[in-house]
């Protein structure tokens, strides 16, 4: 079952747009287009993109430390 988190490895800022695409199965630049439209002509985008990093949980590291 697929879980929505933010990317570690398609990450601009916090990774939230990365992790949309990863769960959607789509490329990112279109959810970074779809993102900046929104915050463009609807408004909301900036806020919803900071409440999408503050809520949606990090994906769990692949690299061995």
């Amino acid at each position: 079952m697929k879980k929505l988190r933010k990317s570690n490895d398609q990450k601009m800022l916090a990774g939230v747009c990365g992790g949309f695409a990863e769960y959607f199965g789509i490329e990112v630049t279109w959810i970074r287009l779809i993102w900046a439209v929104a915050t463009c002509f609807v408004g909301t985008g900036l806020l919803l993109y900071i409440i999408a990093a503050i809520v949606m949980p990090k994906a769990p590291s692949t690299e061995w430390e």
